[in-house]
């Protein structure tokens, strides 16, 4: 009775909310006066303008506000703005950090916009104003939408890294790995099957559940599409209280272009080695004539051959989105996303006992294999300023999910030794999935005073259902003996394409022949109710300090059709219920002190919880295990905040960690284990700990003189410090020691005086290091009978580090532009790997050309 009620309490306010605000708390008295009243359409109007800098370029996130009163806008990438109010005389004030701030009058009328004179800003030259010398916002001053508080990073105890549009473009990232090169510390932990892209950072994987698009989670088995970012933010560290159930490294969200009332746009062709063809469309204004209504529609098609053998891919791209001022304090926002994406899954080049074999292109997967997604979602998002101190948001998304892959086996276990060593027999797998994603979400945001304390305070709760329906498939019987099964389709050896091998007799025909296994239904349900309060203590000091409550229930039904055996045996399929019940809370607690303007120190603490599936010896379910993390770090906005230096130090630590309860304590005969309990042989117990520690660098610079950079260091060494398996000490897979990037850019105008030909014309150079990881399997710790150790047939495999080196050159001639990048300059060879069974190599060095049109 509980677990329902409490769904449907997060509900209710956010069905109900666009009409659930009263009047009262929007009213007040004419805007002739200094506060707004009622909005009343007839009375609505707009102010619109530009604001650049000294050198005439624009200014973005410029505070753009009518005095005594909560209407208010900021300026967009390109400087423009457009402000909504209630017809009357105003003062119109325009104010950045870093420049002197401006007051004009201004007039609004009902039902018409009015252009207002352009704004020139001038460089403050207070010593501690922490100038911005350029258009745009430094690192450190950007508030970013994925910690839900209306503040700069500068002011919260915790690292965050946001990668602007300009820089996406700049590099021409086609793929979400593209722009990892630019957040240290954020890698490619493996490419399983080719289908998608697993980031991880600090050790811990970004799964579905950390991965985000426009603050709704986002289902990360299929790469996303990049042409409609505007943005890429990521939040290192513990993000549990704001989003409940995340891993520990961090969280990543995708941000995309929203709709504007000035009507442009944008066509483009992307070509590229391997076949790449991609044109792209990008379309935004007013709906109609109106004023309180603008839409935008993104779009793209890709299609692509690879440097890997037979491999090729095609997808479809749709993101149209809608933008209503339903009063001057009120914003809907409505997102639509669709992909479509076929592609031939590819487990790479295959590996025989734990050695990577050599060759770059082999394809070891069957003929007709294929991986077919669609993914589509819908987003609601409500935004009213209730005044000029307090804002509500709610947000309501939508997700569909269908994937059918069929493939052959991935090349695992090829320890085959004489005649027939390197031989991998070839299997058929076939499995059908369907997704279900629902999200209800409400934030209060408000700033205020208590006594000497300033607050910037954020109330929330979440509700979320994650529905699954997955259906595998497996092998058929043999004609010749009904109760056999059949699972060879062929036999192929790694290390020769064309030698020719005996086939068995009776061989799986195509992925048709394959029989129903089991059908898994999933119904997730989660809701979390959380506060927190960044409070000043003094001008200098400030205190973040908040909690999260966490629900989780997990149900699982999984019915097993009649398999082979089971109808000789003349017995029916299986049915098996599973049911799970998690709750967790998530305290954070997080210290700044800002010496000046410019600098912050932080120290923080904080947790994240992991539900687990296991029983313990005595047949209880295990309670959820608890990550803590420390994080100390200072922030820096360096010469008048052309310049962002951030250092960042951390310890995750899971002492909790899930293990199978051994036999025998280190693997050892003799030493029997009394907690082992022979009855259930599986069960768990939470006595393992693994500890990732390390250390990270972000630069940002702001353009100076022509030039803009982004560098970046992290150190990261994940491994267990307590197993009953492992050695400890052994470091976790999939993680690099050691990741570096950095990315230059010059523009060429700067010489000329913004005249001439080179005017228009930049250049780019962007290098990434990734240290040696681990896959394969980690070695455990066995003895013989007598006590003795033994080896271990499991081996880890170390792949090679590796320097990609990218150069690029664009040039922009009024409304037209073509961007070159040729990509891994030096062709170095790695790769990305799962266990010892998807050995997906690097690309080799390649070449993209993008040519476009704005209108």
């Amino acid at each position: 009775m509980f677990r329902p009620a409490l769904l449907l309490l997060l509900s209710l306010p956010l069905s109900s909310l666009a009409c659930a605000i009263p009047a009262s708390a929007l009213a007040g008295t004419s805007p002739e006066l200094t506060v707004p009243g009622d909005d009343n359409p007839a009375r609505r109007g707009w102010l619109t303008g530009r604001v650049t800098d000294a050198a005439g370029k624009p200014v973005e996130g410029v505070t753009v506000a009518l005095k005594g009163t909560s209407f208010g806008a900021s300026t967009a990438a390109d400087g423009t703005f457009r402000l909504a109010a209630q017809a009357g005389t105003y003062r119109l004030v325009v104010s950045s950090i870093g420049y002197v701030a401006q007051e004009v009058a201004a007039t609004v009328t009902g039902g018409e916009s009015t252009a207002v004179p352009a704004f020139t800003l001038a460089v403050s030259n207070q010593s501690l104003s922490g100038v911005t010398v350029t258009g745009t916002k430094s690192l450190n001053q950007r508030a970013m939408s994925l910690g839900k508080l209306p503040v700069a990073t500068l002011d919260l105890p915790q690292s965050a890294v946001s990668v602007e549009r300009e820089v996406l473009e700049q590099q021409q990232v086609l793929r979400l790995s593209d722009a990892l090169v630019n957040v240290s510390g954020l890698y490619v932990m493996s490419t399983t099957g080719g289908t998608q892209e697993e980031l991880a950072s600090r050790g811990f994987a970004y799964n579905s559940s950390n991965t985000f698009k426009n603050g709704v989670r986002f289902n990360n088995g299929v790469m996303p599409e990049a042409s409609s970012l505007e943005r890429l933010e990521v939040l290192k560290g513990s993000a549990a209280i704001l989003y409940g159930n995340v891993a520990a490294g961090g969280v990543l969200n995708l941000v995309t272009k929203k709709p504007q009332f000035e009507r442009g746009g944008s066509v483009g062709l992307r070509v590229g080695s391997f076949g790449l063809w991609k044109p792209t469309v990008d379309v935004y204004g007013a709906i109609g004539k109106s004023q309180t209504a603008a839409f935008r529609l993104n779009g793209s098609y890709e299609t692509a051959n690879s440097y890997r053998d037979v491999v090729e891919s095609n997808r479809v791209y749709v993101n149209p989105s809608l933008l209503f001022e339903l009063t001057p304090k009120t914003t809907l926002i409505l997102e639509g996303d669709y992909l479509r994406d076929n592609r031939t899954p590819d487990y790479g080049i295959g590996a025989i006992d734990y050695q990577i074999l050599e060759s770059r292109t082999r394809f070891l997967n069957v003929p007709g294999a294929r991986n077919a997604t669609t993914q589509t979602s819908a987003t609601a998002t409500l935004t009213s300023r209730l005044s000029d101190a307090w804002q509500v948001r709610a947000v309501g998304g939508f997700q569909r999910y269908d994937n059918e892959q069929r493939s052959g086996n991935r090349p695992v276990g090829v320890l085959t030794p004489g005649p027939t060593y390197g031989n991998l027999t070839r299997t058929l797998q076939r499995t059908e999935t369907a997704e279900n994603y629902y999200l209800a979400q409400l934030d209060l945001t408000g700033t205020f005073r208590t006594g000497f304390l300033g607050h910037t305070l954020l109330l929330g709760a979440d509700a979320d259902q994650y529905q699954t329906n997955a259906l595998s498939y497996t092998n058929p019987a043999s004609a010749a003996d009904p109760t056999k099964s059949v699972s060879t389709y062929d036999v192929i050896n790694l290390l020769d394409a064309e030698r020719a091998i005996a086939q068995p007799t009776e061989r799986i025909a195509n992925f048709d022949a394959l029989v129903r296994n089991a059908r898994t239904l999933g119904n997730t349900r989660r809701a979390g109710f959380y506060a927190q309060d960044l409070m000043s203590l003094t001008e200098k000091v400030k205190l973040l300090a908040g909690v999260r409550w966490s629900y989780q229930e997990t149900p699982s039904d999984v019915y097993t059709y009649p398999s082979v055996a089971s109808i000789a045996a003349r017995t029916a399929g299986s049915y098996t219920e599973n049911r799970r019940y998690d709750n967790a809370f998530s305290p954070r607690l997080g210290l700044v002190y800002q010496p000046v303007r410019t600098t912050a120190l932080f120290a923080s603490y904080s947790n994240s919880f992991t539900p687990n599936t296991g029983i313990d010896a005595a047949g209880n379910t295990l309670r959820p295990s608890i990550i803590a993390q420390y994080e100390v770090g200072v922030k820096n906005d360096l010469f008048k905040g052309a310049l962002s230096a951030n250092v960042t130090a951390y310890r995750i630590v899971n002492s909790d960690q899930s293990q199978v309860i051994q036999q025998f304590i280190n693997g050892d005969p003799t030493n029997p284990n009394p907690n082992f309990n022979l009855s259930r042989p599986t069960a768990q117990e939470l006595a393992g700990e693994v500890t990732s520690k390390g250390v990270e660098v972000d630069v940002q610079s702001k353009p100076m003189l022509g030039f803009t950079f982004i560098t970046g260091y992290s150190y990261n060494n994940t491994a267990y410090t307590k197993s009953n398996l492992y050695e400890n000490g052994s470091r976790l897979r999939y993680n690099p020691a050691h990741t570096a990037n950095l990315s230059l850019f010059y523009n060429f105008s700067s010489l000329s005086g913004n005249t001439g030909f080179l005017r228009g014309l930049t250049a780019g150079l962007t290098t990434y290091y990734v240290g040696d990881k681990l896959a394969g399997r980690n070695p455990r710790k066995l003895y013989d009978e007598q006590g003795n150790p033994r080896p271990d047939v499991n081996k880890f495999i170390s792949t090679p580090d590796y320097v990609l080196l990218d150069a690029s050159l664009g040039y922009t001639y009024e409304r037209f532009s073509v961007r070159v990048k040729l990509a891994n300059i030096l062709d170095e060879l790695s790769y990305n790997l799962h266990d010892d069974n998807s050995v997906n190599p690097i690309a080799p060095r390649n070449f993209a050309a993008t040519a476009g049109y704005r209108f």
